[in-house]
């Protein structure tokens, strides 16, 4: 038996076997769940390949989150297929060229306004389209990097995931009488394509095997998968509004 035996969960943000989402999905079935995956735009074939890669080929629906009525359409296939979901995963992020790099001051709204409504506005696009069919509540969960701190050349993106944590706590409230719970997972840098879009990653990198106490292989996804699949099981009954830190420690030490 695993701890997601029966469970039905919707996994966002597949697009390689590098995707910490695929991790997390793979994790998902070995331990009992039945999953589908989305993708968007130009990635949706990205991901109909991928998921091919997975221990059982699940449906991959196209999900855009800036599309009201793919959500509507996506909320009534899984209502029609299921009946019902347990959990999500929200591993959606975007952000124009603009907005990382050297210069913060160089984005207009224009780019920042896409950051925020793909990789924060976004959770409460998920949440619109799971809670409803929650009927036996929940589970919730958000991919972040830790956001208390400025980074080097993650700048606009970094604004975002500050929003994306703050959303993540009020839609904890809200939903919290439904028994949905809704937690993020900060992890630590791992090598996956949306890495390598940021300006100047190897510094991520040098840092956490400096400063993380328990160490940090930045090719290894399997830490943050396993913590995600126990926030999608039924083992953190009473935990919501969280962010849980699986980045070898590095958040709470100093210099």
């Amino acid at each position: 038996m695993g701890i997601l035996d029966g469970k039905k969960l919707l996994i966002t943000g597949v697009l390689t076997d590098a995707s910490l989402a695929f991790s997390i999905a793979r994790l998902a079935q070995e331990e009992g769940a039945e999953i589908i995956l989305t993708g968007a735009g130009r990635a949706l074939r990205l991901t109909q390949r991928t998921a091919r890669k997975l221990p059982t080929a699940p449906e991959v629906l196209e999900f855009d989150v800036t599309a009201p009525e793919q959500a509507v359409a996506l909320r009534e296939h899984l209502e029609k297929k299921w009946g019902q979901v347990d959990g999500a995963l929200h591993a959606i992020g975007f952000a124009p060229e603009v907005c990382l790099g050297d210069d913060f001051m160089a984005a207009q709204w224009s780019d920042v306004a896409v950051a925020m409504e793909i990789s924060a506005y976004s959770l409460k696009t998920v949440a619109e389209v799971v809670a409803p069919l929650m009927t036996n509540g929940g589970s919730i969960i958000g991919l972040d990097f830790d956001a208390r701190v400025a980074w080097p050349a993650y700048n606009w993106m970094g604004v975002a995931k500050a929003a994306l944590e703050s959303a993540s706590r009020y839609l904890a409230r809200n939903l919290g009488p439904d028994n949905i719970r809704v937690n993020m997972v900060a992890a630590g840098p791992i090598r996956t394509m949306a890495a390598k879009s940021i300006p100047g990653f190897a510094a991520f990198e040098d840092a956490w095997s400096d400063r993380a106490p328990l160490g940090w292989d930045v090719n290894d996804p399997e830490p943050v998968a396993r913590s995600c699949v126990a926030l999608l099981s039924d083992w953190f009954p009473a935990t919501t509004g969280e962010i849980i830190h699986v980045d070898g420690g590095f958040h709470a030490m100093g210099v």
